[in-house]
């Protein structure tokens, strides 16, 4: 067994940039305004119960999840630079398996699956990494992350002790091992990673395979650990991590659900806090508040944490057919960067003032020793004291959902809002209330472009239902194992004698063809018509389709297309997971019921024009395409536009459209579902990312597959901005926690910047060119909708302008003698505050 006190890794020296002195083992070290580890090559790295130790000394680590696959390289360096700006130290990611093999023994690390690219990008931006191998990922992702192929090795069981599975699984994380090793990015080696996952989850199917689920997680320990990467190996939520493997907490309040480390030697670590939830068709829209997440984070440091990963810091978009059942094209939008790598605020900043408070106290949190004082069952205290010093930090928690409540520490009164936490680097003064927020707010827009839109010249290909197939039997063939995950349609064809009395007696009795399938949808047709389309969700995937159908006297063709929206991403022998039709039948004839589920089938993997790739520039021309007319189900359509004008992220709004895909240049961007309203009678999500490095600048070919009855008439290109920017600062918020220095070790405020001030900073270097709207008073309303209240100073909107137009960045005092004569228009008992709205651009 390899002593837990040695094993680990080398990195890098840390310093914090944050305009204040941060002490670190004794040393202050003045620096500038974020959180950067500076590179000092092969640098030790091992772990105690507090935190990983790095070249010696205790780190607290902030992290922030970026999927490498889930954009593209040219997004790479700024997500990564906005990670690191908004506070974090340490980027996390999972590595996909099906993105890497996707045929056996054929490896693929090239564009969004550059794996070390995007290490070394980390690396030079003196920045940790976080490696979770899995090989199991989970993360909404089709099929977990394990390649299909891995479903057809003979005897196999998927995260058992099964040998073929513990064959393929060794083989591969092997294999991803060496690569790292061979490029240098493991801490011991100089590179950035300082801690490797194996397994995910492992506790919530464990049982479900008995005595084999725990000599599994046991193998596996024992197999990561003869890999000699010499960082810790961590275990999300697996309470029986083997040690000296870590087990982790994953959840949105693992301050107060966290089970703890298994052993008392290990630090206490939070894989995955969920920055919102990953929606699937259906949903309405996610939200997480920043003062929840930041609440999250404070109670989990306060209480012996040493590391936090955001999932998702960024969660990116599902390109081509990667996401799991059900899940949505965009993912994890509401992250502090959305879906177009945009700063979404307030999230990002205050998640960033946070971490900043949290950085003031550091060397009370690594070097000292807590004491908790509760005072009621929602009141309580965490201090942290560095034994035989004034270095101290206190947590000041008021857990009342509803009530701000009072309390008395250290002789002062001490006034918390529901539910927050104030910290106190000093143990005097309040530097942030994680539910009081001073970071500016932003609304994000959506621009229509005018060269792109400027005539798409729409044409049309429509593919006939088929009349046979290719593979022959008598019953119906599961939809899986026969496209094998080539693609997400499968048809289902056959035909059917009638004669004149099978049919209804009654000319008012229509048939009904009536399918029940294990998922996910279907669409029929009946001698060439549609007869329409069903589908289960990501709860019920099992449904009954049922259509009436015009049969007629003698042969009848029947072709069902069955669709999948990608494969399972969980749950215990996902190796037998099944979709398509399992019987067929046709209600309401003169002789009752007819069973034709063995009727004899012939079945055909996928569309003709996927065979043909006419999504392409050479495909297309395979094909007559003519004008568009109105529509109509398995139709597709090709256009030509050029680039949106300017840097700005590009979308395309699939207004008036079903369910289908989109190629542009033949890359494709993704599943598109608008028909499946969530229950506020509103598409899931009508806008799809378009990456800037999938374009031209003239002639892009876009090529939609519409599977319903939607025409493009209204498909339009915008691009995405946030320009719109916000701050709403009352007169009680404790200021910004970067103002500080640090003496001896001590935190000291400077007292002549304590006074709360409202911020605003134009993203990408732009100017502020209006104030759209100013009110010192009570105005309320979010950002993009902010409404003046009861009362506001008249001077508001002029002493706005006079602080922030034409600049980049401004601050603007919240006080009363700044905007003149505001008790005449305020009553004097209400509390004021200011909150503005300005528009930035270049």
């Amino acid at each position: 067994m390899v002593n837990p006190g040695r094993i680990l890794s080398t990195f890098f020296l840390s310093t914090l940039l944050i305009a204040y002195f941060v002490v670190d083992g004794g040393n202050a070290a003045e620096e500038g305004d974020e959180y950067e580890i500076k590179a000092q090559g092969q640098l030790n790295v091992t772990y105690d119960a507090r935190s990983l130790i790095i070249n010696g000394k205790r780190e607290l680590l902030f992290s922030g999840a970026i999927h490498y696959p889930r954009s593209t390289p040219d997004m790479w360096p700024d997500l990564i630079q906005k990670a690191k700006q908004g506070g974090m130290n340490t980027i996390e990611t999972y590595v996909f398996w099906n993105g890497h093999e996707p045929v056996q023994g054929q490896f693929n690390f090239e564009g969004q699956y550059d794996l070390v690219k995007f290490l070394k990008l980390i690396h030079q931006n003196n920045m940790y990494a976080v490696v979770r191998l899995g090989p199991f990922i989970q993360a909404e992702w089709n099929n977990g992350g394990l390649p299909y192929w891995l479903r057809e090795v003979p005897n196999i069981v998927f995260r058992s002790d099964n040998e073929p599975f513990k064959e393929q699984m060794q083989r591969y994380v092997t294999m991803i091992i060496q690569k790292l090793k061979e490029e240098k990015l493991f801490a011991p080696q100089g590179g950035p990673i300082v801690l490797a996952q194996i397994e995910n989850e492992y506790n919530t199917i464990q049982l479900a395979y008995r005595e084999k689920g725990l000599s599994y997680i046991q193998w596996a320990a024992k197999m990561a650990l003869a890999l000699d990467v010499q960082v810790p190996w961590i275990m999300c939520k697996q309470k029986d991590a083997p040690d000296p493997i870590i087990n982790t907490c994953n959840g949105r309040h693992c301050g107060d659900t966290f089970y703890g480390p298994n052993t008392p030697n290990k630090p206490s670590l939070w894989t995955e806090n969920w920055t919102t939830q990953f929606r699937v068709f259906g949903d309405p829209p996610s939200q997480r508040s920043a003062e929840d997440l930041s609440y999250s984070a404070a109670r989990f440091f306060s209480k012996n944490g040493s590391m936090i990963n955001y999932y998702m810091y960024y969660g990116g978009t599902n390109l081509g057919r990667t996401s799991s059942s059900f899940t949505t094209t965009r993912y994890y939008d509401e992250a502090p960067l959305d879906d177009y790598g945009l700063i979404r605020e307030p999230k990002w900043g205050h998640l960033k003032d946070v971490h900043k408070a949290l950085n003031l106290c550091k060397r009370a949190l690594l070097w000292g020793t807590p004491t908790i004082e509760k005072f009621g069952p929602e009141l309580e205290t965490i201090v942290w004291q560095q034994p035989g010093t004034q270095v101290c930090a206190a947590f000041l928690a008021n857990n009342n959902t509803h009530q701000p409540q009072t309390i008395n520490f250290k002789g002062q009164q001490y006034r918390l809002p529901p539910r927050s936490i104030s910290i106190l680097p000093d143990c005097k003064t309040v530097v942030f209330n994680t539910n009081q927020i001073t970071a500016q707010h932003n609304a994000r827009n959506f621009a229509r472009s005018e060269i792109a839109n400027k005539d798409f010249n729409w044409e049309m290909y429509r593919e006939v239902p088929p009349t046979e197939g290719e593979q022959k039997y008598q019953g119906l063939l599961e939809h899986w194992i026969t496209t094998k995950d080539t693609t997400d349609y499968l048809w289902y064809i056959t035909k059917l004698d009638l004669g004149e009395s099978d049919l209804p007696m009654k000319k008012d009795v229509v048939p009904i063809l009536r399918v029940a399938s294990q998922g996910h949808g279907l669409h029929g047709f009946v001698n060439g018509e549609y007869v329409g389309s069903g589908h289960g969700s990501k709860v019920e995937k099992n449904f009954v389709y049922q259509k009436s159908a015009a049969f007629k006297e003698g042969t009848n063709h029947i072709a069902l297309l069955s669709f999948v929206v990608g494969l399972p991403d969980s749950g215990a022998y996902m190796e037998h997971r099944y979709a398509g039709p399992r019987s067929v039948t046709i209600l309401g004839m003169n002789t009752g019921t007819v069973d034709i589920s063995e009727n004899g089938w012939s079945h055909q993997v996928g569309l003709e024009g996927e065979e043909k790739k006419i999504f392409t520039e050479e495909g297309s021309k395979s094909v007559k395409w003519t004008k568009p007319d109105q529509g109509g189900p398995i139709t597709w359509y090709k256009g030509y536009f050029d680039a949106p004008e300017g840097n700005d992220p590009v979308l395309i709004t699939m207004a008036g459209m079903g369910k289908g895909l989109v190629w542009i240049n033949g890359n494709n961007i993704g599943r598109y579902w608008v028909s499946y309203l969530s229950p506020l009678k509103q598409p899931t999500q009508s806008e799809y990312h378009i990456p800037r490095s999938f374009l031209k600048p003239k002639d892009n070919l876009i090529v939609i597959f519409e599977e319903e009855q939607g025409i493009p008439k209204d498909v339009h290109i915008s691009t995405a901005n946030r320009d719109t920017i916000c701050s709403v600062v009352s007169e009680f918020h404790p200021p910004s926690p970067r103002l500080f220095e640090n003496k001896a070790g001590i935190v000291r405020p400077l007292m002549d910047d304590l006074k709360p001030k409202a911020e605003l900073t134009c993203p990408d270097q732009e100017k502020i060119a209006a104030v759209e709207f100013a009110s010192f008073g009570d105005p309320f309303g979010g950002c993009g909708a902010l409404v003046q209240g009861n009362c506001t100073a008249p001077a508001s909107k002029k002493v706005v302008e006079k602080y922030c137009l034409g600049k980049f960045t401004c601050k603007i005092p919240v006080e009363a003698a700044e905007f003149g004569n505001v008790n005449g228009a305020c009553p004097p008992n209400v509390p004021k505050t200011l909150a503005v709205q300005v528009i930035c651009s270049r």
